[in-house]
């Protein structure tokens, strides 16, 4: 069984796409659309911008759904006559490119979401000081103990990587506390990251509600095949579900260990990733040693 994985922000390189740009006329063809969709021209920071351009989230985020949804759009496993998907999942903002390419969102409307959703992130970065550090080497409950026991701050686990790789999320003050314990509780290394703000964190409040006004505004299908989302690493087809779960998980930490251990319980043989970047190939080796890892 074949698995379809979408990689999140941090996958983003320089040039970006431009190969698929210049070999596929569908291709261009929605590249061309995302300008119009977003109303700037996202292919120009994707093909030429400066690597500061290309990371600030308010670019970013459309341009991995672009670059993953256009890659998918465009290739014989995902063409409704002939969908040969058995599932899919993606990685923080990889779940829309996800959704968008199992068809619970229109293209145009799977990148509207993507350009609310780092507009909003990007204003809830500003509202306060703020970040994420990855934690090597400790178990993930030796870590939720930690970040549970410093409550004159906000620091908790973002991102479930992989076995004994966990992003921690909070004040810059709740990373350095968090940190000096982490490493007397025997972690490899405590590494800040270069990131805007607290991703999935209660620092992203503002941008979650503002978030929830356009998910509830637009239409969801049911998917082709399911979806296993960050918030529960669970999989729905019920498009109700889906939403509920996607606005969620802005302050919610994404489960990605425990989606792929989840995904491969159901069958799935090979994980196929499907946009920039491979940094999810390497996840799920770590995480299901024994499985197929491919890219698109």
């Amino acid at each position: 069984m074949k698995a379809y994985v979408f990689p999140g922000q941090g996958s983003q390189f320089k040039g970006m796409g431009l190969d698929i740009y210049q070999s596929s006329e569908a291709a261009r063809t929605l590249f061309d659309q995302a300008n119009q969709i977003v109303g700037y021209d996202l292919t120009r920071i994707m093909f030429e911008g400066t690597d500061e351009e290309l990371k600030q989230t308010i670019y970013t985020q459309p341009a991995v759904l672009l670059h993953s949804v256009v890659l998918a759009l465009t290739t014989d496993a995902f063409a409704p006559d002939r969908f040969d998907v058995s599932m899919v999942a993606g990685h923080s903002l990889g779940e829309l490119s996800a959704l968008t390419a199992a068809g619970v969102l229109s293209f145009e409307n799977g990148l509207t979401l993507a350009s609310i959703r780092a507009t909003a992130m990007q204003r809830a970065c500003e509202l306060a000081p703020s970040s994420m550090a990855a934690v090597l080497g400790l178990p993930d409950d030796v870590i939720e103990q930690i970040c549970a026991g410093i409550t004159d701050e906000i620091i908790v686990p973002a991102n479930y990587n992989c076995p004994g790789q966990v992003v921690i999320s909070g004040s810059l003050k709740g990373i350095e506390l968090a940190a000096e314990q982490l490493k007397a509780a025997g972690a490899k290394r405590v590494l800040p990251l270069a990131v805007g703000g607290a991703f999935h964190s209660p620092f992203m409040e503002s941008a979650r509600d503002e978030f929830a006004r356009a998910v509830e505004a637009m239409p969801f299908s049911t998917p082709r095949c399911p979806v296993y989302q960050n918030v529960n690493a669970q999989p729905t087809q019920d498009p109700e579900t889906i939403k509920a779960n996607l606005i969620a998980q802005l302050t919610a930490p994404v489960r990605w260990t425990q989606s792929v251990e989840n995904m491969a319980a159901a069958g799935a043989t090979e994980f196929i990733e499907c946009g920039p970047g491979k940094v999810l190939q390497g996840l799920v080796k770590k995480i299901v040693p024994s499985v197929t890892v491919l890219a698109v």
